[in-house]
C-alpha cells in the first residue's frame, strides 16, 4: 500500500489538517515549503469566489500537494458552490466530512482530483470505499474537535484489515516517535491539528494559545453540546459549568428523526458561531477544540520548527 508521501509526491507522509478557523493559507505555504502537505477548510471562506481565489493564490505560489476540506452533508449550506469553486481551481485532493461523499467523489474524479475522505468506523469506510474513495483518513478517539470513538491503533488494524485503500491516521500525533509507531501499524501517514493550532502562524487568541501550553491531556473532554456530533474541548470553567451531555431538548432533537434532519443545520450553525467566538476573543463562554497530543505542547513556536518535530527522527 503507498504512503501518503508516495501519494501526494511530498517529502513527508504529514497533512497539516483543515481546522476550521485555524488552517489558514499562509499555514499551508509554510507547509508546502518544509516537506509536508496542508488542507483548507471550505467553511473558512463566507463570500463566494473567495475559497477559488486561495486555492489559486496557493497554487500560484508552489506546485506541491495541498488539499481543501469539503462538508458533504445538509448543514452546509454553500455545499455547491463551493465544490463549484473546488473543481474549477483544482487542488490536489479534498477531504470529505460529515456526509454522504458520493456527488463528490463522481465530480471529483473527473477533473482529476483526489478524495480522501474521514471515516469513524468500519462501516461508513466500506461504503466509502465502495464508492470510489482514493483514501481514507481515520479519525480516532485522540483527534482535536470533532472526534471518533475508536482508539488509533483500534481503528487502523480493523481499517487495515479490511479496507483496500490507504488509511491516514487522525489524532494523538505530535511527534516522529508517533508518527513512526501509526505508520509501523499500516497508516499510510497521518493529518495533524492540535499542536499546529499552538504556533505563532495560527490566528487563534492569544488565550486560546496560552490554554493549549497551560492545560494536558487529561482536561480534554467529550461534549455534544457544540454541533451535537462527538467534539473533543479543553475543560474550560465554562465547560465545567454548563456540562458536556445534551440537555433535555437537544436528546428530544437526537431521538427524533424529523426534528434531528430539520434542527441539524442550525444547530451546526450555532456551533460555529460558538467556535468563531471562542477562537479569536477570550470570553467566559469558550469552547477551545484540542486532542490529546495538546499533552506535548510547552510553548508556542514557527510552525517550521513543530513541523521539524513531527518529521524528523531526533538525533
Amino acid at each position: 500500500m503507498q504512503t501518503l508521501d508516495k501519494i501526494l509526491d511530498i517529502e513527508y507522509p504529514v497533512i497539516l489538517a483543515p481546522m476550521f478557523l485555524v488552517t489558514t493559507s499562509e499555514m499551508v505555504k509554510i507547509a508546502l515549503d518544509n516537506g509536508i502537505s496542508g488542507a483548507i477548510p471550505a467553511m473558512n471562506f463566507r463570500k463566494d469566489g473567495d475559497l477559488a481565489k486561495t486555492i489559486n493564490e496557493i497554487k500560484q505560489y508552489s506546485s506541491k500537494s495541498f488539499g481543501v476540506n469539503l462538508i458533504t452533508n445538509h448543514s452546509n449550506l454553500k455545499y455547491k458552490q463551493q465544490l463549484k469553486e473546488i473543481l474549477d481551481s483544482g487542488p490536489a485532493y479534498i477531504i470529505s466530512s460529515l456526509g454522504n461523499p458520493q456527488e463528490l467523489i463522481k465530480e471529483a474524479h473527473k477533473v482529476g482530483i483526489k478524495v480522501f475522505c474521514d471515516v469513524v468506523d468500519l462501516k461508513y469506510a466500506k461504503k466509502t470505499e465502495d464508492l470510489g474513495a482514493d483514501a481514507l483518513i481515520a479519525v480516532n478517539s485522540s483527534a482535536g474537535g470533532h472526534c471518533g470513538i475508536h482508539s488509533a491503533e483500534e481503528l487502523i488494524e480493523v481499517l487495515t484489515k479490511n479496507c483496500n485503500i490507504p488509511i491516514i491516521n487522525a489524532g494523538g500525533v505530535s511527534s516522529h516517535k508517533d508518527l513512526t509507531k501509526l505508520m509501523s501499524l499500516g497508516a499510510a501517514g497521518a493529518s495533524v491539528g492540535t499542536v499546529f493550532i499552538a504556533s505563532v502562524e495560527s490566528p487563534v487568541s492569544a488565550e486560546y494559545k496560552e490554554a493549549l501550553v497551560r492545560y494536558g491531556k487529561d482536561d480534554i473532554v467529550l461534549t455534544k453540546k457544540l454541533s451535537g456530533a462527538n467534539t473533543t474541548v479543553i475543560n474550560t470553567d465554562y465547560v465545567k459549568k454548563i456540562g458536556t451531555k445534551p440537555n433535555f431538548l437537544e436528546k428530544l432533537i437526537n431521538k427524533n428523526t424529523f426534528l434531528k434532519k430539520t434542527a441539524k443545520s442550525m444547530i451546526t450553525k450555532m456551533g460555529m458561531n460558538k467556535l468563531e467566538k471562542a477562537a479569536f476573543k477570550a470570553t467566559y463562554k469558550t469552547f477551545w477544540c484540542a486532542g490529546i497530543s495538546i499533552e506535548s505542547i510547552k510553548e508556542i513556536r514557527p510552525l517550521k520548527e513543530i513541523i521539524k518535530e513531527i518529521t524528523i527522527e531526533k538525533q
